[in-house]
């Protein structure tokens, strides 16, 4: 049995879409005779704060359905003050520069990336150990932290984090990107590298469309993630408009946590005629069951990231729900080549409020209908076995 190792800043029980992403990695490589570990953090995501079970812990060893988990020390923070960010950042990255250097490890090494400083001090002491260097690119940093003017062009942290970019990608073995505009950009540094497309397909076993159709009810429409900078959650609460829609014919809700949490939450209880529902965050199967009765997911991201296709797309288009895409790049040609929904315009709210009552004249037996082709249509071609099976076929792990 071939052995593997991953490296990444997110893992189960942590929620969202990247532990969820590389959770099914791994039990899709246990699955087809990999004997596989994980090194992440101790858990704290997203709160920012350790779990209970990890307080008071240096390191923790777990086995999580057959795959052995590594948890290494964190100074877990979600502070907006940049300072603190980095520290966090800078204490696991040295608590795993110290593992990897001096703990013997399997030859081949998946690195997720983002965070970039991780993948870079992972990579820096892979290379010099001469392992197969798995890069797994999720984001494009630091492109996407300028289009979110989350980094400022030209200034140090800029180019110190081009020199990490440049240097992650020249010494991977190989890379899997989630997008195709992410191996664009790779070759266009590097025409000769080996880049391979890895979708994050979700694996939710279900054969059959199992939702369920609520008549004489509002259209529900919710949106189910992190409530970050990036995903833009708090304006879309401010600027989408049911005011003009008559007989309360749709509603959003909400189920997350994230850095604008707070401030949904106020927007929400200010208001006078409640059509914006808030539920924090669920258990993964917990939330599952209770979206059974829902009928449309969400897909915002608050400007076009050049590189992003939300995992959502996957997700919840698989579980038979048609989606309202509002973010523009690759995921929208995704979503309209595979008729999974609408979509608006990327930062344009007079569009998405068009699609919104476009939506609130439909019939739930439409609705149905529609639910049926996403169901049958995102079946077909988000598959991620038929991915995994591919990717093996042609030796990349």
């Amino acid at each position: 049995m071939q052995e593997i190792l991953i490296i990444s800043n997110y893992y189960p029980p942590e929620k969202g879409a990247a532990a969820n992403r590389i959770e099914q990695l791994a039990l899709k490589l246990n699955q087809n005779n990999y004997k596989v570990s994980v090194i992440c953090p101790l858990g704290n995501y997203p709160k920012g704060k350790l779990f209970p079970e990890y307080k008071g812990k240096f390191s923790v060893t777990e086995n999580r359905d057959n795959i052995t988990v590594k948890r290494l020390w964190i100074y877990p923070s979600v502070s907006k003050n940049i300072f603190i960010r980095i520290v966090s950042v800078l204490s696991f990255s040295l608590s795993l520069f110290f593992y990897l250097l001096f703990k013997k490890t399997p030859q081949k090494v998946v690195v997720q990336s983002p965070p970039l400083l991780l993948s870079f001090i992972s990579i820096f002491v892979l290379s010099l150990k001469n392992k197969k260097i798995i890069l797994n690119v999720s984001d494009l940093w630091p492109l996407a932290a300028i289009e979110l003017n989350a980094l400022k062009k030209d200034s140090f942290s800029h180019k110190f984090s081009l020199f990490m970019e440049r240097f992650v990608y020249k010494k991977a073995t190989l890379i899997l990107g989630q997008s195709k505009e992410i191996i664009n950009h790779i070759k266009s540094l590097f025409p000769d590298k080996k880049c391979y497309l890895y979708r994050n397909f979700p694996d939710h076993k279900v054969e059959n469309l199992d939702l369920i159709t609520e008549e004489n009810v509002p259209i529900k429409i919710f949106y189910a993630g992190l409530l970050g900078i990036a995903q833009g959650v708090l304006e879309l609460c401010q600027k989408i408009d049911f005011r003009s829609l008559q007989d309360d014919k749709i509603e959003l809700h909400i189920f997350g946590d994230g850095a604008e949490k707070t401030q949904i939450e106020a927007l929400i209880s200010s208001q006078k005629n409640k059509k914006i529902f808030f539920y924090g965050m669920m258990e993964r199967n917990a939330l599952h069951e209770k979206l059974k009765s829902f009928d449309i997911a969400i897909v915002p991201l608050k400007v076009r990231i050049y590189g992003s296709v939300p995992s959502k797309i996957f997700e919840y288009g698989s579980l038979g729900f048609p989606l309202l895409y509002f973010g523009g790049g690759e995921g929208e040609e995704i979503v309209k080549e595979n008729k999974l929904g609408w979509v608006a315009k990327v930062e344009d709210y007079n569009d998405l409020n068009e699609k919104v009552h476009l939506i609130s004249k439909l019939s739930k037996s439409e609705l149905d209908l529609i639910k049926k082709a996403v169901f049958d249509q995102s079946q077909k071609v988000f598959n991620l076995d038929n991915q995994m099976n591919e990717l093996i076929e042609k030796e990349v792990f």
